[in-house]
């Protein structure tokens, strides 16, 4: 676990090690949550970054009859 500062203009920089393990390159667009007493950051990326993430999942399941 990496520990940063908050600098006076309230910017943070990410650790070159998580930077580089999560793939994130300058420019990367973040959502930010506030979670309980903590903040999550979220990169935000294309919708085609999310093609075929549900590969593989069972939908076997039973359905209602007008569905």
């Amino acid at each position: 676990m990496a520990t940063v500062t908050l600098s006076s203009k309230f910017q943070l920089v990410i650790p070159k090690t998580i930077r580089e393990r999560s793939g994130l390159k300058a420019g990367t667009k973040f959502r930010i949550v506030a979670y309980g007493g903590r903040l999550e950051l979220i990169p935000v990326g294309p919708l085609s970054d999310l093609y075929g993430f549900l590969e593989g999942i069972d939908t076997s399941i039973e359905r209602d009859g007008d569905r």
